[in-house]
């Protein structure tokens, strides 16, 4: 059993998967226009330590337009439009907590709270969605999530969307709690998305074991979010 990122990465690099996989992104860097800015590759698992994992929120690959993609599942950077998906993210929170979330796309705050804010693919070349599809991540993904699940600390585990639903098979671990509904996609959002209550479940679940519920509410509105 893993104890933090760097041990995993350190058994990971080893692997004939891995040593391909580097070897394919680090040629699409050099010839390619790739998002996320290459030291941001791996910012969910910087700013998530191993240890602090609470919750899993999983997407797919990163934003593939300019100055978006920024190493974070469905996060911008701040003064970036909000992306469509992650609008209907914001309208869920605030539907939960009846707050309005300022409108900052920038997901640091909860990745520093604990959720891992993981995307399958890590990235993506230029207006190619999906680009970087065949490249070997999904093997990263199932070993992230292997040792998550191994972890003896109860975590939850929140799958939007058909892609996210897949890493089902390798969380077995009954302490952990596993939320899925449909994808935030506009094109899915009415179908199951929206009043899926996940963020309040997940921390009656986080409260329930002991642990420190995660403040879903942006920056601005934590005294509000207090005050629920």
């Amino acid at each position: 059993m893993i104890n933090n990122w760097k041990e995993f990465f350190i058994e990971e690099k080893k692997k004939a998967y891995y040593i391909a996989l580097h070897e394919k992104v680090m040629e699409e860097y050099k010839t390619k226009i790739v998002y996320p800015p290459y030291h941001l590759v791996l910012n969910a698992f910087k700013l998530t330590p191993f240890d602090q994992v609470k919750v899993v929120i999983m997407g797919q690959d990163p934003y593939h337009n300019p100055n978006q993609a920024m190493g974070l599942a469905f996060s911008v950077p701040e003064n970036v439009i909000l992306p469509p998906s992650l609008k209907n993210i914001y309208k869920e929170i605030e539907n939960e907590y009846h707050v309005k979330m300022k409108q900052n796309g920038d997901l640091t705050y909860l990745a520093k709270q604990g959720v891992l804010l993981l995307n399958s693919l890590l990235t993506v070349r230029k207006n190619e969605p999906m680009s970087h599809q065949n490249y070997g991540y999904e093997h990263l993904t199932e070993d992230v999530i292997l040792a998550l699940d191994q972890d003896p600390s109860p975590k939850v585990f929140i799958l939007w969307g058909k892609s996210a639903k897949s890493v089902m098979k390798y969380i077995h671990n009954p302490k952990h709690l596993i939320l899925t509904s449909a994808h935030p996609s506009p094109l899915s959002a009415y179908n199951g998305f929206f009043n899926n209550n996940h963020f309040k479940l997940t921390n009656e679940f986080l409260l329930k074991n002991g642990l420190t519920e995660i403040n879903w509410v942006n920056e601005q509105n934590r005294n509000k979010f207090d005050k629920k």
